[in-house]
């Protein structure tokens, strides 16, 4: 592959990031502010005045929609040529959603724009690509290992010209927020069917439809995330219009392999960017502080932090845009293992890096804002579109499997 930068992308990246230095980093403290002066009044889901007026900036610029394939909606830029914007997008954790980059909403508008009806792109598709609207992925549950996603035991019944949907969902990404219009829930519609990867369904709900029911927001090591947030949802004898299932009954398995693929890989791709701000912060700090007669960078252990973290985050790098290259070119299907790899490897390094970063700012490092909510958000993706050993498995038996062949 061609590891080179095309002209195009390098005049994104130079946008993208006078962006963020221009109107990103500078609005962090005040962000952050605007939330927690409504949680005191209150009620943190709210949408801020922060985040409604940047979104406006980007979409003015031309930074808007960057992740679609899709030129008519988006950059028209494929996976290779969205990962180094995606990383700069990544330095500040809710950048992504300035340039409405950020999941579940991604992923959801792939879904909508690659197995959606006209109908269905036309309700929801076409205000959440404008940004009016977000998004919610109902796939996780509470009482089963959803790790395999075939054990979801939900319910989409056909009932008529309706489906009735029963079941408890967690970690339910973007659940919580006031902009959320519409959910994609995936349960079963066969459940027993011989084949267990066409048991599942996936249908649109709208988020005011009666029998829907946030119990709760979840915290993620205390982070509460708002106004975005995790939610647990209980679905209650919940009626929609049949025309709202995506691609047909016992596709959701086939829905849920295409979606997460992306989705995935768009997690590695932001982790990147966090780290090596990590990085940069660890840098700076080691410089300037001054421990036994000497700069804290001289020491030993710290030079040996940093170069281990310039590696590791290089090498993370590379297996993204390898991953990326392989999607690319041969699908997603066929690049199964390279996604694996990255999904397994770039939260554990950021984890390791952003651990080094603590540790090499003392005490302060345990208080510090991005730190803590950068260590936070890497380690969720640990579990987070599948854990470890889930990808682990999958890549020992993919690597297996060629030498099976070959015996």
């Amino acid at each position: 592959m061609d590891f080179d930068y095309s002209p195009k992308v390098r005049e994104l990246q130079a946008r993208l990031t006078a962006f963020m230095e221009q109107h990103i980093y500078p609005n962090e403290a005040a962000f952050h502010a605007e939330v927690d002066a409504n949680r005191a009044a209150g009620n943190a889901w709210v949408a801020t005045r922060i985040m409604e007026g940047l979104k406006l900036k980007a979409r003015a610029a031309g930074l808007w929609n960057l992740f679609l394939p899709d030129s008519e909606h988006g950059a028209g830029l494929t996976n290779l040529e969205y990962a180094p914007l995606c990383e700069i997008m990544g330095r500040v954790h809710w950048a992504p959603e300035v340039f409405n980059c950020a999941a579940p909403d991604t992923g959801n508008m792939e879904v909508l724009a690659r197995y959606g009806t006209p109908e269905q792109q036309r309700q929801w598709l076409e205000p959440l690509l404008d940004g009016r609207i977000r998004s919610c992925f109902g796939m996780t549950e509470p009482a089963v290992a959803s790790s395999d996603a075939t054990n979801i035991e939900s319910s989409i019944a056909r009932d008529g010209d309706e489906y009735v949907i029963n079941g408890r969902k967690w970690w339910s990404s973007g659940a919580n927020d006031p902009r959320c219009a519409v959910f994609i829930f995936m349960g079963k519609s066969d459940p027993d069917n011989p084949s267990r990867h066409k048991q599942q369904s996936m249908i649109l709900v709208p988020r005011d439809t009666p029998g829907v029911t946030i119990l709760r927001h979840l915290p993620v090591f205390g982070f509460d995330d708002a106004p975005h947030g995790h939610a647990e949802i209980v679905f209650d004898k919940v009626r929609v219009p049949a025309s709202n299932l995506l691609l047909g009954e016992g596709r959701g398995f086939e829905i849920a392999q295409g979606r997460l693929g992306p989705g995935r890989i768009h997690h590695c791709m932001r982790l990147i960017g966090l780290a090596e701000r990590a990085l940069e912060q660890m840098c700076k700090r080691s410089l300037a502080r001054v421990a036994f007669g000497k700069p804290v960078a001289e020491q030993g252990v710290t030079l040996e932090r940093i170069a281990e973290a310039r590696i590791e985050i290089d090498q993370a790098r590379l297996l993204v845009l390898n991953a990326a290259y392989m999607m690319d070119t041969v699908g997603n299907k066929v690049a199964a293992k390279e996604i694996a790899m990255i999904k397994v490897a770039a939260p554990a390094m950021a984890c390791r890096v952003i651990d080094w970063a603590i540790q090499i700012q003392g005490g302060g490092g345990m208080a510090d804002p991005f730190l803590a909510h950068a260590y936070a958000s890497a380690r969720s993706l640990r579990l987070a579109d599948g854990p470890d050993e889930v990808h682990r498995a999958q890549i020992g038996k993919l690597e297996l499997a060629r030498w099976k062949a070959m015996s």
